[in-house]
C-alpha cells in the first residue's frame, strides 16, 4: 500500500473497542470514576486501563481531576456527554415554590429526560447531596430509586453498590425488594442511606402518557421520613401532580 495511514493490525480494532468502552463507563459513572473502578466494571487488566487512560488524557478526551484521585471527561468529549435536561418553567417552579412554602424541610425537583438523575431546582435553603454522587450512586438516594424502579434491570444504572452508612442497601436482593416496593407504591424513600442525619421521600413526575419524567422530593430527619405525615405524603404527590403537565 502506497501513501496515507496504514492498514489497521488485528490488534487495533480490540484496542478501539477498549478505548470507546472507557470513554463509555466514565460517561456511565459520572466524574471521580478511579482507574480501579474501571479496571474492574470493565474486567479490563489494570495496565491495559492505566494505558488507555494515559492515551485518553493526553488527547484531551478525558482529564484528571484535580485531587488526581479520578477522571472526568474532557474538552474533547463534549460531544459525548449527556445532553443537559432543561430547566424548569416558570409555573413549574412556582409549584415547587409553593410546596417550600407549606413544609419545613427541604425539597428538590430532579429531572430524569436524559436518562440519569439531574437537579434542575434544588432547595437552596436545604442543599442536597452533590448532583455528581447522587447520579453515580442512585441506589442510596429516593429520586435515584424512582429512576432505578423503572428501569428492565436496574444494574445497567447502578455501577458500584457503595455503602456509605450502615443503612445503605448494598444486597442486590434487598434492593430488588426495594425498588419493587417503590414500583407498586409510587413512593421511594431512604432512611439515612445516604448520611445517617438525613432521609428523602420521592414521588414519580410522569407526563400525559404515563412516561416518568421528573421527580419531586421531600428531605428531612430520617426518623420523621420513615413515618411521614399522611397529609404531607398527600401534599408532595398533589405537587407532582400539578408539575406533570409543566415538564412534559
Amino acid at each position: 500500500m502506497t501513501g496515507g495511514a496504514s492498514p489497521l493490525s488485528g490488534r487495533q480494532p480490540k484496542a478501539v473497542r477498549s478505548a470507546l468502552a472507557v470513554l463509555e463507563e466514565v460517561i456511565a459513572a459520572g466524574p471521580g470514576v478511579t482507574a480501579k473502578e474501571i479496571s474492574a466494571a470493565l474486567h479490563l487488566p489494570p495496565a491495559t486501563t492505566y494505558r488507555l487512560l494515559n492515551l485518553l488524557v493526553a488527547e484531551e478526551y478525558l482529564v484528571r481531576l484535580p485531587d488526581l484521585r479520578g477522571f472526568a471527561l474532557g474538552r474533547r468529549a463534549g460531544r459525548l456527554t449527556v445532553p443537559a435536561a432543561a430547566l424548569p418553567c416558570t409555573a413549574a417552579r412556582t409549584v415547587v415554590e409553593h410546596l417550600r412554602g407549606i413544609v419545613r424541610w427541604g425539597v428538590h425537583l430532579a429531572s430524569f429526560t436524559t436518562g440519569r438523575l439531574v437537579l434542575v431546582d434544588p432547595d437552596p435553603d436545604h442543599p442536597p447531596t452533590d448532583e455528581a454522587t447522587l447520579s453515580r450512586y442512585p441506589h442510596t438516594s429516593a429520586l435515584g430509586k424512582l429512576l432505578l424502579a423503572e428501569q428492565p434491570d436496574w444494574r445497567a444504572l447502578v455501577r458500584d453498590l457503595r455503602g456509605f452508612t450502615e443503612q445503605t442497601l448494598v444486597n442486590a436482593a434487598e434492593l430488588d425488594g426495594s425498588l419493587a416496593e417503590t414500583a407498586r407504591t409510587g413512593v421511594a424513600r431512604q432512611c439515612g442511606e445516604l448520611r445517617p442525619d438525613r432521609g428523602c421521600v420521592a414521588v414519580p413526575v410522569r407526563d400525559a402518557d404515563g412516561q416518568l419524567v421528573a421527580g419531586l422530593a421531600l428531605c428531612g430527619p430520617p426518623t420523621r421520613i420513615a413515618h411521614l405525615d399522611d397529609a404531607l405524603l398527600t401534599a408532595l404527590k398533589e405537587h407532582a401532580r400539578r408539575l406533570g403537565p409543566l415538564l412534559a
